[in-house]
């Protein structure tokens, strides 16, 4: 293994490598948008842990969230942007590149 290989470990986005967030983005690249409630059942994070992980995300650019209603009910519909479709590619690409060292 040569000393760039081994840089590539420490380069990897580590806003996505933790594990809710990777969880979070995982399941936004296989949508077009979800709803807030949906993402709370599916990753078993409680509100106010994934609000934050949400709050991060969108910093970075990753997501887009839009707060709308459904009849008189507020809903809350989270996408992946560009940004974040992109750096979760790069990301994806990183770790299957690492996966060849192990």
């Amino acid at each position: 293994m040569k000393k760039d290989d081994l840089r590539d470990w420490t380069e990897v986005d580590r806003l996505i490598h933790e594990p809710a967030r990777l969880m979070i983005l995982s399941i936004l690249a296989a949508a077009e948008k979800v709803d807030f409630l949906f993402l709370l059942n599916e990753t078993g994070l409680t509100k106010g842990n994934l609000s934050s992980h949400l709050g991060k995300l969108e910093g970075a650019g990753y997501i887009e969230i839009e707060k709308t209603y459904r009849g008189k009910v507020p809903q809350t519909l989270i996408s992946l942007s560009e940004t974040g479709r992109q750096a979760f590619e790069a990301y994806r690409k990183q770790l299957k590149n690492m996966m060849k060292y192990l």
